[in-house]
């Protein structure tokens, strides 16, 4: 069936109910679309799976949008796995007492859709029994997808983008839009600026210090016993060494010298003259 006949045949089924069909999308992406009260939307989701030219009965998403004044739009799109057709069913609920009818008694699936869909838009569904929250922690106060739901990150900056070309005090151009709660650059952290002498940025922000440079202790003098170094540093070498031949620091020997012991001591004739 086409989107145009399918939109017919949910109209027909639900006479006298006044309903509207029309046909969202083009080409390939062509849905039937029906528009139903809330009083019949119980009724509407069971017509279009239970009959058999339409045999629509895979529930492939249910969830809402906020018209402000107008109310919430409760959409369901449901898809025939046999004809291969599907149908976009849409209610619209007044704003201040937004109410309609579960359908989870005839699709167990949407009980995951219309829990996400009370929790994020207020929109209470009777006959479900169990709309406990579902992503949102249960002390969270609010419906994060209406559309007077004001965002954190707004109230602790304003929205850093321009007006759209046309519309009051828009200027001239259009500035480039960040994402709500993105600084502009210089607006957070230390910022490199041209560096001066020192090679520290200027301005009351300042940039990134320059690196000090490191101080070498100074050597002593020959014959001089060496400081205790700092923690951190290397000790000096002292300016003396030993001569060729002298032993070592504590009379060890220099690197690339054999070791020397005491000399040899020849044994003393005794008085016959043998040794």
């Amino acid at each position: 069936m086409t989107p145009e006949e399918v939109g017919r045949r949910v109209v027909a089924l639900l006479a006298p109910v006044e309903a509207t069909a029309s046909v969202s999308g083009g080409q390939g992406y062509a849905r039937a679309t029906v528009d139903v009260p809330p009083a019949s939307w119980a009724d509407a989701v069971r017509a279009a799976r239970d009959d058999a030219e339409l045999g629509l009965d895979f529930l492939d998403w249910l969830s809402a949008v906020d018209e402000l004044a107008d109310g919430f739009d409760v959409v369901l799109h449901l898809w025939s796995v046999r004809h291969r057709h599907g149908l976009l069913l849409r209610t619209r609920v007044p704003r201040d007492t937004p109410v309609v009818a579960s359908v989870v008694d005839q699709f167990p699936g949407a009980a995951w859709h219309e829990r996400e869909t009370h929790e994020m838009f207020g929109i209470d569904f009777a006959g479900h029994g169990e709309l406990r929250p579902l992503l949102l922690p249960p002390e969270f106060e609010g419906h994060p997808l209406r559309k007077e739901f004001v965002l954190a990150s707004r109230v602790a900056k304003p929205w850093p983008g321009a007006k759209e070309p046309g519309e009051s005090e828009a200027g001239g151009g259009r500035r480039p839009v960040r994402p709500p709660g993105v600084p502009a650059p210089g607006e957070w952290g230390t910022t490199p600026t041209p560096a001066g002498a020192a090679g520290a940025g200027e301005g009351p922000r300042g940039g990134t210090p320059a690196r000090p440079a490191r101080e070498r202790p100074a050597r002593p003098a020959p014959g001089e016993r060496p400081t205790r170094p700092v923690a951190g540093e290397r000790p000096a070498r002292s300016a003396a060494a030993p001569a060729a031949g002298e032993a070592g620091p504590l009379g060890r020997p220099l690197p690339g010298e054999r070791p020397t012991g005491p000399p040899r001591q020849e044994p003393e004739p005794d008085a016959a003259g043998e040794s």
